[in-house]
Order: C-alpha cells, then structure tokens, then sequence
C-alpha cells in the first residue's frame, strides 16, 4: 500500500498513469513571472505538470497540481498550462481528462492574474465537457482543494476523494479570519475534517467515490469512472442546471440551520453519526449504501 496522501506530484503521476509524455517540461522554463518581483522563489514547473498518458490502456489528459509549491495555488503560469492541456484535449479527443487537484485556490501573490487564471480554467474545462470528453478529479492531498480550485473541481464528471482529503470552497483559516473563531475554529481538526472531509462530501453527494489512501485504490477508481462515463454524463444544458438548483435548495431546506455534519448526519439517517470518524472506508460505504437504499425506499 502507497500513500496518495504523502506523495509528490511526480510520485502520484508516476503510480497513476502510463507512458506519460510532458507538455511544457522543465527545460522550457516556463516560471512565474511575477514572483520574482515579490522576492518569491519560483518553481521549475510553476507548481503543475501536464501532460498525456494512458490508464490501464485508456489514453487521457493529465494535469497534476504539487501542493509543496504554495500550496498548489494557481498563478498565471499555472493557470495557463492548465487551459492549454484542456484545449489541447478537446482538438485531440483523448478517453478523458484527469485532474489531480491540490490547491488553496488564488496565488495570492499574483492578485488579478490568478483570479483571472482561475475563471480560464472554469471555462476550459466545461468546453472539454461539451466536446464529450469525460473530466474525473482526484481529491487526495495534504492541502486538499479550496478556493477557486474547489469550484473547477465541482464542475467535473466525477470527483474521487479519500477520507483524507478536503473540499470547500473557503479553507478553515480563510473562514475563521473573515468571521470570528466562533463561526469556525480551524484549529479544531475533526471538525475541519467533519465538515470538509471525504466522508461528508460522499454523504451529501459532492463527490461521486471514496476510496481509501492508496494509489492502487485511486488508480482503480480512475479507471471504473472512465469505463462509466457513458452513465455519469451530466449534460450541460438549462434543464441540468434547474436540476442542481433544485438539489441545492433542497439541501439548504433540510439542513441550513445546522452547523454540526454530524447533526446533518443524523438527519441523513445514520443512527450513531459519531461513530462516522472511526469507520474504515469499506465499512463507511457499506453504511452509506445502507441509508441511500433507505432514501429509495421511501421515496
């Protein structure tokens, strides 16, 4: 068993994905421009690697945040390697896009050029979508996926996540500065975790597998999501988008006035929703199995 949650970006590119060729590799130097202005280091691949590979056999577009590098923001540079690979992929047609996403959303550093970055990246990805091309994000490192990152990750085919992983669109500290200690203490770890974790995600249906913390175990995912995105496809049309406002309200109806998972877990119909955090992925799944075969059952 290999940890995805303690590897690299080169390491998980490596365990994940075959005969992989670089686009835009070290040699071509393509750094940020603006760090150096701030007295900021750089990183030989600004933080992102992109390239085409293939997935037991299935060719596909990948692009792999590192996470050690500013904690995977994106800048201008970053931005842009990410909406060339996602262009690149609607003329060549690969089986699907992947995502290794691990990201605290903005580079700060680059003010506008990041925000702007960022709604390219959005854009790109949706028209890989309405080329027919499937696009699978992988959730599952140390500094998990927020911020503008976060948003580009919800508008993918399938998001993969461990229970390690985080997704929100505000980070614990960006919440806790902005509103008090008392809104969100981002020192209380099982609550970051119970409230942006992988578990929390599946339950309420913002992620679409969980897996446990192991390249094999995300690899086989990979290829089951790509294998079904003939059924997962979502269609880019206004009656979709009707359809996921109609969830979100509903969402926002049954559990807005709760600020504890674990009371939106006991209104889900887990029976002892603190026992969630202790359960391994197997016997989580089981569980949540469990109580959306009960959701059918009554409608």
């Amino acid at each position: 068993m290999s940890s995805y949650l303690e590897a690299t970006a080169r390491q998980r590119l490596a365990a994940l994905i075959s005969d992989f060729t670089e686009f835009l590799p070290p040699a071509k130097e393509w750094t940020s421009p603006h760090l150096p202005q701030l007295n900021a280091p750089v990183s030989f691949d600004d933080g992102v690697v992109i390239g085409r590979g293939t997935i037991d056999g299935r060719q596909a577009y990948v692009a792999v945040q590192e996470g050690g590098f500013m904690g995977g923001a994106v800048g201008e540079v970053h931005g842009a390697k990410l909406v060339g690979l996602m262009r690149a992929a609607v003329i060549h047609k690969p089986q699907a896009l992947i995502l290794l996403a691990e990201s605290g959303g903005v580079r700060l550093h680059e003010a506008n050029a990041g925000l702007i970055a960022v709604s390219e990246v959005m854009r790109a990805l949706l028209a890989v979508r309405a080329a027919g091309i499937p696009v699978i994000v992988v959730i599952g490192g140390s500094n998990g996926c927020f911020g503008g990152m976060g948003i580009v990750s919800r508008c993918a085919n399938v998001i993969i996540m461990s229970e390690e992983a985080r997704l929100a669109m505000s980070g614990p500290e960006v919440i806790e500065t902005a509103n008090g200690v008392e809104e969100f203490d981002s020192r209380d770890r099982a609550l970051v975790w119970r409230t942006t974790g992988g578990k929390h995600r599946y339950l309420l249906g913002d992620c679409q597998m969980l897996v446990a913390d192991d390249d094999a175990a995300f690899k086989a995912a990979i290829v089951q999501a790509m294998q079904d995105s003939a059924q997962n496809e979502v269609a880019l049309s206004l009656a979709a988008l009707e359809e996921e406002q109609k969830m979100l309200t509903a969402r926002l109806q049954d559990f807005g006035g709760m600020t504890e998972p674990m009371d939106i877990w006991a209104a889900m119909g887990v029976e002892h929703p603190e026992d969630i955090a202790m359960l391994d992925t197997q016997a989580f799944l089981q569980l949540s199995a469990s109580i959306r075969q009960t959701e059918r059952q009554h409608g």
